[in-house]
């Protein structure tokens, strides 16, 4: 039987596309038939409107594009303004709320040929409290936060590729524990125009996949530099420079599935002929979490000054609970982690001279039981911080059989070659410890 046209990876879709064996509409509609099937347990999509999307793919394939996305669904985080349909940024106070234009990077897509198939759900204003989304590898248990819909909606089928924003760990973080590729590119790389920001120095747009091609086909979409990933431009493994670095979180926070998955990914490369060394960050990287949460706290304060003001009663005890930290933080320390994180970028950029990447843990163990709980994001954290770009991939299992993934770190502004160095390191740890 003749794969479904909504299990292809998106690099496989459009290439069946450029052949003409594939049209917009045809993948339209399986991932619509698939979101009509399973939406009402999954609730990963904020609002999806299916003549919207047929009338999109049907102009894709009445006009055929050069575009990389050419007639390729896309899941938009719902805290990104879209023209056509509303950004309700998970929260009752912007209920039905109608931007007049769209945040920049769906701009982009859509001038790349995408087809933008609907919202994905938020938890509010990307932050702590839980959205109602379930975890489609398990239904009792959290899919992450705050990207959760655009985390289930990737790995249950319905979307190709799909939009998050990581402000500690709210692309890696999900994308692990529903099983997928996440990518969080460097502070920067991506224009953030149309976007309801979070802490507005930690804020990056990032996405999620079901392959390390389609990430890179996204990065290319949406800059313009780099060539899509391919057969001939891959990295042999062997030549990598790559080293292991367990943090200074790693006793209190690693549980043993994340340990193991970290362990399995060396022993994978060692026998690709990989030497993977030790790497030990300095002391004085020792304050990366504390600073983190200031400038998140501090930030989120000032960014939600109006919604506090006006409508504090319909913000979450979460949240709330954040805002009121950050009003009473000052500003020397505010000052004084500003100072601190953009010592610590530089000291890690040097640091990175020695190596291509480095293999961190992503994440604390498998996704928790419950959706009251959407993890911890402080194994993320810290390169959300440094603004590196970091890639998750999940290439193990826990002890319930759920997804557990590695994290690949660079330093900033190389995402090029850490999708490279990614797309050599999945194929070869995969080749070991076959994917969830």
């Amino acid at each position: 039987m003749p794969t479904p046209a909504n299990h292809l990876t998106a690099t496989d879709a459009a290439a069946l596309m450029r052949e003409g064996r594939l049209t917009a509409s045809d993948l339209a509609e399986a991932c619509l038939a698939r979101i009509a099937e399973r939406e009402p347990e999954r609730k990963a999509w904020a609002h999806v409107s299916p003549n919207q999307v047929r009338a999109q793919a049907a102009a894709c394939d009445a006009n055929p594009s050069s575009g990389l996305l050419h007639g390729i669904p896309i899941g938009v985080k719902d805290v990104l303004d879209t023209r056509d349909m509303p950004t309700q940024m998970g929260s009752p106070i912007y209920a039905g709320h109608q931007p007049p234009a769209d945040a920049a990077i769906v701009s982009l897509l859509r001038a790349a040929g995408a087809v933008i198939l609907g919202k994905t759900v938020t938890a509010e204003f990307a932050g702590m409290a839980p959205a109602p989304t379930t975890n489609p590898l398990a239904l009792h248990r959290t899919p992450g936060g705050s990207s959760s819909g655009s985390a289930a909606a990737v790995a249950d089928l319905m979307v190709p590729i799909s939009l998050g924003t990581q402000t500690g760990g709210s692309v890696l973080r999900p994308a692990s524990y529903c099983g997928v590729v996440g990518f969080k590119p460097s502070y920067g790389r991506i224009n953030r125009a149309g976007t309801k920001f979070a802490a507005e120095s930690l804020d990056t747009l990032g996405w999620m996949a079901r392959s390390v091609q389609d990430i890179a086909l996204v990065d290319a979409a949406l800059t313009g530099n780099d060539a899509p990933l391919s057969a001939s431009t891959a990295t042999p493994v062997s030549t990598l420079r790559i080293g292991v670095c367990q943090t200074y979180l790693w006793d209190a926070k690693a549980l043993p599935e994340t340990r193991q998955a970290l362990q399995t990914a060396v022993e994978a490369l060692e026998a690709a002929g990989v030497t993977v060394t030790p790497v030990a960050l300095p002391e004085r990287f020792g304050h990366l979490s504390v600073v983190r949460e200031t400038l998140n706290d501090y930030e989120r304060a000032r960014g939600l000054a109006s919604e506090w003001t006006h409508h504090r009663d319909r913000i979450s005890p979460q949240l709330s609970a954040s805002i009121e930290r950050g009003w009473r933080i000052p500003h020397a320390d505010l000052l004084a982690a500003q100072r601190y994180a953009e010592d610590r970028r530089r000291d890690f950029d040097d640091l990175m001279d020695d190596w291509d990447v480095l293999l961190v843990p992503c994440v604390n163990g498998e996704a928790p039981e419950g959706l009251h709980y959407a993890g911890d994001p402080s194994l993320q954290a810290l390169w959300t911080l440094l603004h590196t770009p970091a890639l998750g991939l999940p290439t193990h299992r826990g002890p319930n059989g759920m997804p557990v993934s590695i994290q690949l770190v660079t330093a900033r502004h190389r995402d090029a070659e850490l999708l490279k160095a990614g797309d050599a390191i999945w194929r070869t740890v995969l080749q070991f410890s076959p994917r969830p």
